[in-house]
Parts: structure tokens; C-alpha cells; sequence
């Protein structure tokens, strides 16, 4: 399982957002949470944050590492490592109101 990891995060990561109702992203390692308002991801650059309305998860390829998700994007947000353990905890305290 390690492995297919390793083979993720050598994947470039790229976001791709059309008309801010569909959002393409590559070197997904995983969906940490995610329910129509909210998407917690794992990706090769640090966990991510999308948040909008309406959210579905159109698409996922987990050999690949791609992720397609439909619905109205308000915002795109990265974790940084060193601050991703508190981050967490209010992320989930966010999505678990």
C-alpha cells in the first residue's frame, strides 16, 4: 500500500477549474472527508481544502490519482505541514458543527 503512495506523490499535481463549477485535480493520494460543502484531500503537495456548494465527487481515479468534483468552487486552500495537525482539528471541527 506504501508502494501505490510513492507512485502517487511522484505524480505531478495540477488544478484545473472551469468556470468555477468543475474542478479537475491530479496527485490525489486521498479523500480524507467530504460532504456537498466541504472536500478534505490528500494530495502529493499537502492536504487541500475545497469548499463551495452543492459538491459532488464525479470522478475519482485511484490508481491515477485524479479527482473530478462538480458543484459551485468558493475556495481552494492549502494545509501547511507544520501547522496541519491544528489545522485539522478545526477543519473537522468546521465540517462536524
Amino acid at each position: 500500500m506504501d508502494k501505490d503512495n510513492n507512485n502517487i506523490s511522484s505524480y505531478n499535481h495540477s488544478i484545473n477549474l472551469l468556470e468555477r463549477k468543475t474542478l479537475v485535480i491530479t496527485g490525489v493520494k486521498k479523500i480524507d472527508n467530504f460532504d456537498n460543502n466541504h472536500f478534505l484531500l490528500d494530495t502529493s503537495m499537502g492536504y487541500m481544502i475545497i469548499k463551495g456548494e452543492n459538491l459532488e465527487l464525479i470522478k475519482l481515479d485511484t490508481l491515477a490519482g485524479h479527482v473530478t468534483i462538480k458543484g459551485t468552487i468558493n475556495s481552494i486552500e492549502y494545509i501547511l505541514e507544520n501547522n496541519k495537525k491544528n489545522k485539522e482539528d478545526s477543519v473537522f471541527s468546521r465540517l462536524f458543527k
